[in-house]
């Protein structure tokens, strides 16, 4: 009797592994179905903080010792340059940089002019829109009313049901059940996430409303009936 019981115990632990493998699924807190793919590509993509680029506006501010601060408001241009009127002479080019990189780079350049230079570089206000934000963005693909990137809020609280509102909502015949959450990491890890809004929404499980970062691809399938 032992024996049998082994065998059956045995069984269903091979039964239960072979379910797990078989669906390439594990858990985030208990809450989201997930698998793990590897993309050393994804790598390079990875976002890991507020970067300067194209579109967006800083505000510096210079001054020294024995000069009086000067806030200027300036944009980020197409090449990914700033040129700062009556200090210097040439473009700055400042794309991919963070704020203290910038910062920096301003210091020793504003240093050929000015004594110790005082310098502060910060993020002006900008269109959540139409604006480009430092905080990075969310792309939305298939079954929604506006496809494509989403600015991400300075709170970094959007959320699933957020973004597809932003994004014009989803269509008729998008499955809601079977919402897709992409995300990769500093070493190429991807992990994708699935995300049921009917359970959000009819049970009330906000706790499911996953929370997105920076550089998140949310995809939104075609129903299959």
């Amino acid at each position: 009797m032992g024996l049998v019981f082994s065998r059956v115990a045995v069984h269903a632990i091979a039964l239960s592994v072979a379910g797990i493998l078989a669906c390439g699924c594990s858990t985030i807190d208990g809450l989201f179905k997930t698998e793990e793919l590897i993309d050393v590509d994804a790598a390079a993509r990875y976002w890991d903080g507020p970067r300067v680029g194209p579109g967006m506006l800083l505000v510096v501010q210079i001054g020294s010792s024995t000069l009086a601060p000067k806030e200027m408001k300036v944009m980020v241009d197409q090449k990914g340059e700033i040129t700062l009127p009556y200090l210097l002479q040439d473009p700055v080019a400042c794309d991919g940089l963070g704020l203290e990189a910038l910062r920096q780079k301003l210091v020793k350049a504003y240093s050929v002019y000015i004594r110790q230079p005082q310098v502060s570089v910060t993020f002006g206000p900008y269109d959540e829109r139409n604006g480009v934000s430092p905080w990075g963005t969310v792309k939305v693909m298939g079954e929604v009313g506006q496809p494509g990137p989403i600015n991400m809020p300075a709170t970094m609280d959007m959320t699933v049901t957020k973004v597809l509102q932003v994004a014009g909502g989803v269509k008729p015949f998008a499955d809601k059940s079977r919402i897709l959450v992409t995300r990769c990491d500093k070493d190429g890890r991807r992990t994708r996430t699935r995300v049921d809004l009917r359970e959000i929404g009819e049970d009330g499980r906000f706790d499911k409303d996953m929370i997105l970062k920076a550089g998140d691809v949310v995809y939104v399938p075609e129903t299959w009936y």
